[in-house]
């Protein structure tokens, strides 16, 4: 795998280099050319730096915050940076005492509905917090058991709860193995638990994994969508819709990070699937964004890299084939 880490190092980003030399390559954070990166500037950082408001916010805006925040730990900012910690201390300012965040409009009133709790309420600005070297927070671990108060008894997270009711699941987010669990809102929790130092492999973490491995498609072309949204070149956009493309790369990365075995038959394929689709020089291509595809390829390589065989944990859910509307019987 090391071999083919060697070509992004061509990438004009100084964050994409120092990441894959980290994370790729084993250099340490007091390595001398890591550190020279870490000084030099980068447009992916310092266009969004330059918008940050004197209370730490973007726009004013918890969403936009929380999204920036997202941004910016996946491109390897931390608690040490001074504009994170501004921008978490916003986040923090807004949590309400029970550990969540208040609803807003715009979920309230969403998806043909009325909520009065939907679990994206908390997960999204606690996904900005934990990516960014927050979970360990006192108050990010209230929003984890908030959040974790919010489970359905399968182990998924519902769309919301409405007058005592659980929301509708479209099709396209429905979960193989759960009456009213929402890939949405199961996936951002997941993730929030995944990047926590000891949650992300508790059962908790686990049985979500396990409830999203259950829509077993291969689709090629959503592959390092979620990577392009990091890196800027496609919208963060949508609440129940975030997740409507099912993008394996981020699906491997959650994987590795909850300590799945390569083992599983279904880590095992979704492995197969990406090593099949990786071009003749290493690289995977994001054909809409090709220069996305360094930063596609990285994200693969270090979750190709950090799986494990020997991990204790394996899928336990039947192989359903993933079926987002029930087929319709004619009368003629």
């Amino acid at each position: 795998m090391n071999q083919w880490a060697i070509p992004l190092l061509a990438d004009p980003s100084p964050c994409l280099r120092r990441l894959v030399l980290c994370d790729l390559l084993g250099r340490s954070a007091d390595d001398s050319e890591v550190r020279e990166l870490a000084d030099l500037p980068d447009s992916l950082v310092e266009n969004l730096l330059l918008a940050q408001q004197t209370d730490g916010s973007w726009g004013g805006e918890l969403h936009a915050t929380t999204q920036v925040l997202i941004r910016l730990g996946y491109l390897g900012l931390g608690q040490d940076h001074p504009a994170v910690r501004r921008g978490a201390e916003f986040i923090f300012s807004q949590q309400q005492p029970d550990g969540s965040w208040s609803l807003s409009r715009s979920l309230e009133q969403t998806d043909g509905g009325s909520y009065d709790l939907i679990p994206l309420q908390t997960s999204v600005p606690l996904r900005g917090l934990s990516v960014c070297g927050y979970a360990a927070d006192p108050r990010a671990e209230q929003a984890y058991e908030w959040l974790l108060a919010q489970r359905l008894p399968d182990g998924a997270w519902p769309t919301g709860l409405g007058g005592g009711n659980y929301g509708y699941v479209a099709g396209y987010r429905r979960l193989a193995h759960s009456r009213w669990g929402c890939r949405t809102n199961t996936t951002t929790a997941l993730v929030c638990l995944a990047h926590h130092p000891e949650r992300r492999t508790g059962s908790e973490a686990r049985r979500a994994l396990d409830l999203v491995l259950g829509r077993e498609t291969r689709e090629r072309h959503h592959v390092g969508l979620e990577v392009a949204r990091m890196i800027g070149v496609e919208p963060m956009a949508g609440r129940f819709t975030y997740f409507a493309r099912f993008d394996l790369a981020l699906i491997l990365d959650l994987c590795w990070r909850v300590g799945a075995s390569q083992e599983d038959s279904r880590v095992e394929d979704i492995v197969e699937s990406l090593l099949r689709w990786q071009g003749a020089y290493g690289l995977w291509e994001y054909s809409s964004h090709p220069e996305v595809s360094r930063w596609v390829t990285f994200d693969l390589l270090r979750s190709l890299t950090r799986l494990r065989s020997d991990a204790e944990w394996q899928s336990c859910e039947p192989r359903t084939p993933f079926r987002p509307y029930n087929k319709i019987d004619h009368r003629y």
